[in-house]
Order: structure tokens, then C-alpha cells, then sequence
């Protein structure tokens, strides 16, 4: 292990130790640290651990955060977002701050059982509030300095998108906007957007790189997230905001959306009532597990290369919609009746994601198959009822 890893690990365990202490030169130290971004060796931090009494009050009383850094997450009710949550509670160091409308979308009471594990902790505060509130959004960046936030809030989905167009722009696009705006003016250096597959449109390309052209969308869904990205390429190259756009395939897993198929799919079968099937079964979907998704997502908010990038997070692994039932029906012990309905405006005939620039830059390595990972999911289904 060199050197400067052992100054890491002893500052950690210094800090953590000095947590009952009063100790002022120690705040001193740990910013010294921060600001010019070097490790001092081992003896030198427990050396300063002797020769002082308390550090961390003193720190906090003048508004210095130790090692803690601060993140907001949009959206962090939500299925991917509390996901997120979880995993940034439990690394330790960060405060964390979750805004989110609960809106009615799907029930509110399913967002609340999301963070309900999470309102125990010192380390996360939650904000009840809509991302078009600009108002609501300047009060909570004038009371927080934040060193990232990873924009999650969206209206979602492509079907909903058709008849509430006007809502999806002013939510993904405004919405986005406004956050952009507030991280420009308090110098917020890292931000994190999700985007989605839908972007890519009916791609004859397969399978879908982030080079390829985006300028034909077929929802109202897909233009408010290709307008999403668009704003952040502008706010990167223009205020230095490292801007990270993530590209969605799928995500499926515990607390998924209950209006997406997996989750409607497995409910209903359940219940012994036929399921809607769009076409004849043959369009093919890049299913992805919300463990993979959060080790990309977790990945990005450390990412420091190229000031604005844009990645695919997904599974490259493409399954058809028959298959994906077939699954079901085998994890569930139960047959499916099928409600065959014509193919819906909006939906795309396949989705493919290429994720090599994510495993070179992001070391983005999606591990759970659809086939383990169906499982996994109706064993969550079947422990919550949800």
C-alpha cells in the first residue's frame, strides 16, 4: 500500500476518532488537506491526533464539513434514485439530500416506503418539493453547498409522454434548466443527468453507440431527454460544469415503476388476469438491473475526465418480449394470458446498448443476466406485494 494511501486511511480514522473531540487545529489540518489536495503520511496525522483535544465541533461550527462531501439527488424517491440513496448512506461520507414532488404519477405511497429506511439517517435530509419550483429549488441551494448533484426527477415513460406533452418539457426540460442554472451560479462542479434510451429513436444501427444521431425521437419523452443533454453540453462548455449525461436501458429490479412491464407484467400474472402484449412479441428490449445501474451512476459522480460525456448504461444484451414473459411465467410457477394489442405510437422495435466507452472510462462491468435477474425480482415481488 504507498504512502499516499495510508495518508488517506489515517486521516479517515483520525477524523473518526476525533468525532468527540474539540479540537480547532485539527479543522485547520483537514483543510489544509482538502485545499491543496495532498495526503500527508501516517506519523503525521497521529501526531496531530496527540496533540490536540477536539476538532470536529470546532469545524462545524464555522461551517466546515470534514471529509463529508454533500450530493443532492433529484428524484431520490424514486426507483432508481432511493436505489442511489442507498448506496451513497451506506459508503459513509456523504450528506445527502433527496428532492422530490411525490407526485402522483404512480402512488405516493410507494416513493415514501422507498425512503422510509432512509430518514433514520444523520447524514440525509429530505425535501418535498417540484423541480419547476425555482423559488423552492433557490432556497434549498442558498442553504447547501453542494459538490454534486445527479439529476434523476423526470416525467417518465413514453406512452404517458403522448398525451401530456406540455407537462414533459416543462418537468425534463425547465426542470433541468433550473438545476443547471443553480449549479452555475454556486459553483457546482459535478453534475450527473439521467438520460434514456428512447433518445436513439427507431436506430437502424445496431447496436447503439453514443455517436450516433439523436435528432430523431418519436415521443414527447425522448425530445425532452435529447433537450436534457443538449443543455448540458451548453452549460458545460459554457460555465465549466462537468456534466455527465447517462443513457438508461431498462432498468428492471426491486421497487421498478409498477406501470412498467416487468413489475405490470409479474402483477398481473399473479393475479391471474391476461396481460397486455403490444404486436406480436417480437420487439426486443436491453434489460438492465438496477445493481449494474447504480455502479455506473456511482461511477459517474467520481468521473473527472472530458468536461461534458454522455454513456450508455445497459446490459448489451438484447431479449425479446417473449422471452422476457417465458421468464416470468418460469420464475412465478404460473402461465400467461395474453390481451394481444396493436403496436403503440412512441415504441421503439429494439433497444441495444453498446457499452464499451462505459467499461473503458467508467469501469462499468453489468453483471446480473436478465435470466438471474428475473428471479430476483419476483422474489422482491412476492416479499412486499408491491
Amino acid at each position: 500500500m504507498g504512502i499516499q494511501s495510508l495518508g488517506r486511511i489515517s486521516i479517515i480514522i483520525t477524523l473518526n476518532v476525533l468525532e468527540a473531540k474539540d479540537f480547532p487545529i485539527g479543522c485547520v489540518f483537514v483543510a489544509f488537506c482538502r485545499i491543496s489536495d495532498r495526503v500527508v503520511a501516517l506519523d503525521a496525522v497521529l501526531m496531530l491526533f496527540f496533540l490536540v483535544e477536539s476538532a470536529v465541533p470546532a469545524c462545524r461550527s464555522i461551517g466546515y464539513s470534514i471529509v463529508m462531501k454533500s450530493i443532492l439527488v433529484t428524484g431520490g424517491a424514486g426507483f432508481i434514485g432511493s436505489h442511489l440513496v442507498d448506496r451513497l448512506i451506506a459508503e459513509g461520507d456523504w450528506r445527502v439530500t433527496v428532492i422530490d414532488d411525490l407526485n402522483d404519477f404512480y402512488s405516493p405511497g410507494i416513493k415514501r416506503a422507498n425512503i422510509a429506511g432512509h430518514l433514520g439517517s444523520k447524514n440525509y435530509r429530505f425535501l418535498e418539493a417540484d423541480i419547476r419550483d425555482v423559488s423552492a429549488l433557490a432556497h434549498l441551494f442558498a442553504a447547501t453547498k453542494f459538490d454534486c448533484i445527479v439529476h434523476l426527477a423526470a416525467r417518465a415513460g413514453v406512452r404517458p409522454s403522448l398525451a401530456e406533452p406540455r407537462l414533459y418539457f416543462e418537468t425534463n426540460v425547465t426542470g433541468t434548466l433550473n438545476l443547471l442554472e443553480l449549479a452555475r451560479e454556486r459553483g457546482v462542479k459535478q453534475f450527473v443527468s439521467a438520460s434514456s434510451s428512447s433518445v436513439y429513436g427507431i436506430n437502424g444501427k445496431l447496436p447503439f453507440s453514443e455517436d450516433d444521431r439523436i435528432h430523431q425521437p418519436i415521443s414527447p419523452y425522448a425530445a425532452t431527454k435529447a433537450a436534457g443533454e443538449l443543455l448540458c453540453h451548453t452549460y458545460s462548455h459554457l460555465h465549466d460544469i462537468r456534466t455527465v449525461c447517462l443513457r438508461f436501458f431498462t432498468v428492471y429490479g426491486a421497487r421498478q415503476r409498477p406501470d412498467l412491464a416487468i413489475h405490470k407484467f409479474t402483477k398481473m400474472i399473479s393475479e391471474g388476469r391476461p396481460i397486455p402484449v403490444f404486436g406480436d412479441g417480437s420487439t426486443r428490449r436491453d434489460y438492465t438491473y438496477i445493481d449494474d445501474i447504480i455502479e455506473g451512476v456511482r461511477a459517474s459522480i467520481d468521473y473527472d475526465g472530458s468536461i461534458h460525456e454522455v454513456f450508455n448504461l445497459g446490459e448489451s444484451q438484447t431479449v425479446e418480449l417473449r422471452e422476457l414473459i417465458e421468464l416470468i411465467e418460469r420464475s412465478l410457477d404460473m402461465h400467461a394470458v395474453i390481451d394481444r394489442q396493436p403496436m403503440q405510437p412512441g415504441d421503439v422495435p429494439i433497444t441495444f446498448a453498446d457499452i464499451s466507452k462505459a467499461r473503458e472510462l467508467l469501469n462499468y462491468n453489468p453483471t446480473t443476466k436478465i435470466a438471474d435477474g428475473i428471479p430476483k425480482f419476483v422474489q422482491w415481488f412476492r416479499t412486499t406485494g408491491i
